[in-house]
């Protein structure tokens, strides 16, 4: 069954109509980001305004700040990524995508507003994207410089770990997903982000606690996991409680050293990756996938695109996932979803509202 439009629209039948060039608009979090995509694939142009650093002294995102500093950078980053794009005739731009959700809803809210006045003062069509979807399509893009490679093959498995989300969807064919599982507490990303705050390092936890892992000498520490039956679900809120006792135990009161914070973020790392792994190459296995994706922020951890690649060596298929640059939130991955969702007619009026908590599924 293909996906419903936002509107309660029916079945969508895929066109080859259009220049095939989307512009493309994310700020469904703190990433403010504007890109240019040729046929669902080719990245012209990719603009990412970045508020970590903005963030990193409270440890995590306040959103009235990051919904104020996509105001402050939307023009400046359209303004870039249309002049790298050479984007001087709009008849030339088939769609404006949009990411309508799930997200941050003042910062959806800024994305959403910009691109309604896009489309129309240029007359184009305007195309709402799940942010989730676009991780899953950032597996299609290709940079200017790349060499060719064929597109994703169906049937294939998608493992989603981001700071908010974390799930596997099988895919049978474009916009068609069946969920397989899903974390049923926390994300992967926020359980990053929580225990490297209690290891003392810099925030996102994720990148931190990779390099801090990676400096371990004994790699004997072993935390929980949630395998939850037989199921494809997650669990990282019983994880994060053995860390933080572990932690504790382990400081005594006292700051960590730095041998046993390596320790303990390899052991912690271990255990997240271990599941993921292990559950997408059973999902893979069973689906019958021609192809693994892997895909959102923490699919930029090299532990677990390693593990995960040699779950899909073992099967016989290629594991497909994005440079580090496009795991993260960007708008190429919206422009690429956003092409399949053109084609397929879905379209969205100037009374587009932001939807928080948007399903992937409904």
């Amino acid at each position: 069954m293909g996906r419903r439009r936002p509107d309660g629209g029916g079945r969508r039948v895929m066109s080859t109509e259009g220049t095939g060039l989307i512009l493309a608009v994310e700020t469904s979090c703190d990433e403010t980001a504007v890109a240019v995509v040729e046929q669902g694939r080719l990245i012209r142009a990719s603009v990412v305004a970045s508020q970590v650093a903005m963030h990193a002294s409270t440890g995590g995102i306040v959103p009235e700040v990051a919904a104020r500093a996509h105001l402050r950078w939307i023009v400046p980053v359209f303004e870039e990524a249309r002049s790298a794009a050479g984007i001087d005739d709009w008849s030339t731009i088939e769609a404006v995508a949009v990411t309508n959700g799930p997200g941050l809803a003042g910062s959806l809210l800024v994305g959403i507003n910009f691109a309604k006045t896009l489309a129309y003062v240029h007359g184009r069509p305007l195309v709402p994207v799940n942010h989730l979807e676009g991780h899953i399509y950032a597996a299609w893009l290709l940079d200017r410089d790349a060499p060719e490679r064929p597109a994703p093959p169906f049937p294939l498995v998608a493992l989603v770990v981001s700071g908010g989300h974390t799930f596997l969807v099988e895919m049978q064919d474009h916009l068609q997903y069946r969920f397989l599982g899903q974390t049923v507490d926390d994300a992967a990303g926020e359980a990053f982000d929580k225990v490297g705050r209690l290891l003392g390092l810099p925030y996102p936890g994720g990148p931190a606690i990779m390099k801090a892992a990676a400096g371990a000498r004994r790699r004997d520490v072993e935390f929980p996991r949630a395998w939850m039956g037989e199921s494809y679900d997650f669990s990282f809120s019983g994880l994060k409680t053995a860390a933080r006792r572990a932690i504790e135990a382990r400081g005594g009161g006292k700051a960590l050293d730095v041998d046993a914070v390596a320790e303990l973020a390899y052991g912690f790392q271990e255990s997240v990756v271990d599941v993921l792994a292990t559950k997408t190459g059973l999902a893979a296995e069973r689906s019958r996938a021609r192809a693994i994706v892997l895909g959102g922020g923490v699919a930029a951890n090299a532990v677990l695109r390693d593990r995960v690649a040699e779950r899909a060596a073992a099967l016989g298929i290629p594991l497909i996932v994005p440079r580090p640059a496009l795991c993260t939130d960007n708008a190429a991955m919206i422009g690429a979803a956003g092409f399949f969702r053109a084609r397929a007619g879905t379209r969205a009026s100037l009374d587009l509202d932001a939807r928080p908590s948007l399903p992937l599924v409904s």
